[in-house]
């Protein structure tokens, strides 16, 4: 199910969760805009420093997830954002989506933002049976997938005012509605 098109006033949640696998394009699409506050896992953290990323970061809002209860959700309901952007999307992360569970920032933020008809934009890491990616070294390294994890975007796929991007690419066009 595709998002909206974003009409009302606000500002755009990022998430990043803890995979390295679209970092590096996910920050610079999300720092070519002055509208994105920043939501980091606990193990977003962790890979932005391998990657040595974190100055894409620097002199931004960013939230880190240091509270059980995440707070932050309530900016959601409260109208402070216009669409959340999970990018890039672990399969963990995306697995918590299906699953409704909200345990982690990240989770809770997803959740809240469908209960406050917040359309959402994903771009998982599992979305092909078989590609490419860089380590924090640079390496080239295939990534295969499992089947639950490429059952589990598909699945988000369908979630009413959720729209799961493939590739940056995609990604880029529908973040472009949100102008």
């Amino acid at each position: 199910m595709a998002v909206r098109e974003g009409t009302c006033t606000g500002r755009i949640a990022w998430c990043v969760t803890g995979a390295g696998h679209f970092l590096e394009d996910s920050l610079r699409i999300a720092t070519s805009r002055d509208d994105v506050d920043f939501f980091l896992s606990r193990a977003a953290e962790e890979v932005v420093r391998m990657y040595r990323l974190g100055d894409l970061l620097s002199g931004r809002p960013v939230f880190r997830d240091t509270a059980a209860s995440a707070p932050l959700s309530g900016r959601f309901s409260g109208g402070r954002y216009r669409l959340l952007v999970v990018a890039p999307a672990t399969s963990n992360s995306v697995a918590k989506f299906v699953l409704g569970l909200s345990d982690s920032l990240v989770s809770t933020l997803f959740a809240q933002a469908g209960k406050a008809g917040v359309p959402a934009l994903v771009l998982p890491t599992d979305t092909v049976t078989e590609t490419w990616s860089l380590t924090p070294s640079g390496n080239r390294v295939r990534i295969r997938p499992r089947a639950v994890d490429l059952e589990n975007s598909r699945r988000l796929a369908s979630f009413e005012d959720v729209t799961v991007a493939a590739d940056p690419e995609e990604f880029s066009r529908w973040l472009a509605r949100f102008s």
